[in-house]
């Protein structure tokens, strides 16, 4: 599974730690990112928080890359179709993506919805600023 961005992380942290509260499990924060830590195989969060920082920055997109993450939730692979910097916030890149395998874009048991193409604005990061309900990127690229 390739690793979320460390802000990525943090927030499953937060939204761990505030689910235990409703179960009456209080747990701190920190106990939260060791659990999250856990979860990624990494015996704790300093060792996890080390390997991403060492990981490369984000490669540049340009058509014909390949590139993998999540998009509503669901893990992808994929290739970037095309790719290019907003006019009005250079520091923002536009990108079609065409998935390897269609994703389903609704959580509903009794319905479903498959695409194989998005299009989605990223910050330097590789993920949007547009978040669903839970808060998390409606896509967010793993390197």
């Amino acid at each position: 599974m390739p690793l979320p961005s460390l802000d990525s992380l943090k927030d499953q942290a937060r939204r761990l730690r505030g689910v235990l509260r409703e179960e009456v499990v209080p747990v701190s924060y920190s106990h939260a990112l060791e659990i999250v830590a856990r979860q990624y195989g990494y015996r704790d969060w300093n060792t996890l928080h080390a390997a991403i920082g060492n990981r490369p920055p984000l490669a540049p997109l340009m058509p014909g890359s390949r590139v993998a993450g999540t998009y509503l939730g669901q893990a992808f692979a994929g290739r970037i179709l095309s790719a290019g910097a907003l006019q009005a916030d250079p520091s923002r890149i536009k990108v079609r993506i065409l998935f390897d395998d269609a994703v389903d874009v609704v959580r509903f048991e009794s319905f479903s919805a498959f695409r194989r193409r998005v299009s989605a604005t990223l910050d330097r990061t590789g993920r949007t600023v547009e978040t669903t309900s839970d808060g998390r990127p409606h896509l967010e690229l793993a390197w």
